[in-house]
């Protein structure tokens, strides 16, 4: 008894974490099994897709966006940034990151966007919430690393679930900040014309809060693209083991390749993303 105090008391916080990850894995594995098969499912649909697509078809397809909804000069630009990725050989890389990117920011939406609109609508969940997503926000990126390597193993599943974590935040954030900034007249106008709850959010909230929601979508993506390079130390694919490999083999040629393709999808994606928060 006295032995197990002191190693409770000595081993403080750590030891209750080491605690609570054996408590998950010796009862909860079926559990993580299940979640891994859903994600891997997932992202690799996407990562399918993308890769199996010819490289003209799906540049095409990013410059069309980026016609469509920035202009012909950010057309352009995409275009000439796609084909130096191409011509640095790193186009695969570049798509299966892409593909990591967006299965990351759709599964962070799809638990971000209700959790904003809970927390606008109460203030206990206000309270708790914002103390989480601070938790989530100043951790250490790869801190997320080690329970997710713990729990799921290497490769993709785990970078997908540490990089949700890391990128939901901002969602959550803006999706809460934009409900909250609708006009109360609004608001009340829906009420007077007889709009239940889920048609005041649906018909007046969510449509009004939707630029504040799109910026959260954007920083969401900017912030999973980060992570993603992050999580190549785990196997998750992409340009970041390209640039892990740069760094092993102090290859400065490799290393200046593939970061440069990290920075054209970053602008691209941004500049694509940031477009649907403006009214066009």
């Amino acid at each position: 008894m006295d032995e197990w105090l002191a190693e409770t008391i000595g081993g403080g916080i750590g030891y209750w974490a080491e605690k609570l990850v054996g408590l998950i894995l010796d009862h909860g594995q079926p559990t993580l099994d299940a979640i891994a098969a859903v994600v891997d499912g997932f992202g690799g649909a996407i990562d399918g897709a993308l890769l199996g697509a010819p490289p003209w078809a799906l540049g095409a397809v990013i410059v069309a966006a980026a016609f469509w909804r920035v202009g012909k000069g950010f057309a352009l630009f995409t275009a000439l940034a796609l084909g130096a990725i191409f011509a640095m050989g790193l186009w695969e890389p570049t798509a299966s990151t892409l593909g990591l990117v967006l299965a990351s920011t759709a599964l962070s939406l799809l638990a971000g966007v209700p959790l904003g609109i809970w927390m606008a609508r109460s203030r206990a969940a206000d309270g708790v919430g914002r103390t989480l997503l601070d938790f989530m926000q100043t951790m250490p990126a790869f801190v997320y690393l080690i329970p997710a390597v713990m729990f799921f193993g290497l490769g993709r599943v785990p970078g997908i679930i540490a990089t949700v974590i890391f990128a939901m935040p901002p969602a959550v954030r803006l999706t809460a900040l934009g409900i909250r900034q609708v006009p109360p007249e609004l608001v009340e106008a829906g009420r007077a014309f007889g709009c239940r709850d889920h048609q005041l959010l649906f018909k007046v909230q969510l449509p009004n809060a939707l630029p504040s929601i799109m910026a959260g979508v954007n920083q969401t993506m900017m912030m999973a693209l980060s992570m993603i390079v992050v999580a190549s130390m785990i196997g998750a694919g992409g340009l970041g083991n390209v640039v892990l490999q740069g760094i092993q083999r102090l290859d400065i040629g490799l290393g200046v390749e593939s970061g440069l393709s990290v920075v054209l999808l970053a602008i691209v994606i941004d500049r694509i993303t940031q477009s649907f928060g403006k009214m066009r």
